[in-house]
């Protein structure tokens, strides 16, 4: 008996410890917000869809995210935006419909976490880029996005381009 509350202890803690909150030092808003914001300054929306308990998402931030960097160049050139996955928070699409957050990820297909999604200053869908990602790859995104290359190339046309 003793065993399984030490294992029951122990993996409450492990779930404690495996968040998937927004990473620190980026200024992260809500939906509603980054579109607002991206609307005022003209900067392409970047969409971080996490969820609690999410380990590739935690991963994701103290591995990826904590880059120096990165953390200036998405802070200085996107409106950042962070989603729950499973949250039941309502949120205002461009069209001025209203959903759930998470209604927003089964919309785009937001079934596994990480997800990340760009869009235009105007609330248009970009890319979306599931799972894990390096510095490196994160680097290679913002270029196709705010170089304008998705207007004529899909991104692996783009990250397949050695020119």
């Amino acid at each position: 008996m003793k065993l399984i509350w030490a294992w029951l202890a122990a993996s409450m803690l492990w779930a404690a410890s495996v968040q998937a909150d927004p990473p620190k030092g980026y200024p992260f808003v809500g939906f509603d917000a980054g579109l607002k914001a991206a609307k005022s300054s003209g900067k392409p929306i970047f969409v971080y869809f996490g969820r609690y308990g999410c380990a590739w998402c935690d991963h994701t931030n103290k591995q990826t995210f904590s880059d120096e960097g990165l953390r200036k160049l998405y802070t200085q050139n996107y409106e950042l935006v962070y989603v729950d996955a499973e949250s039941g928070r309502r949120l205002t699409l461009p069209n001025g419909e209203r959903i759930t957050e998470a209604e927003l990820g089964v919309r785009l297909k937001a079934f596994a976490t990480p997800l990340f999604v760009y869009f235009t200053p105007q609330g248009e869908r970009i890319v979306q880029i599931p799972g894990f990602k390096t510095v490196k790859d994160f680097r290679d995104y913002d270029r196709y996005v705010r170089e304008g290359h998705y207007k004529n190339k899909t991104l692996l046309e783009f990250l397949g381009d050695k020119s």
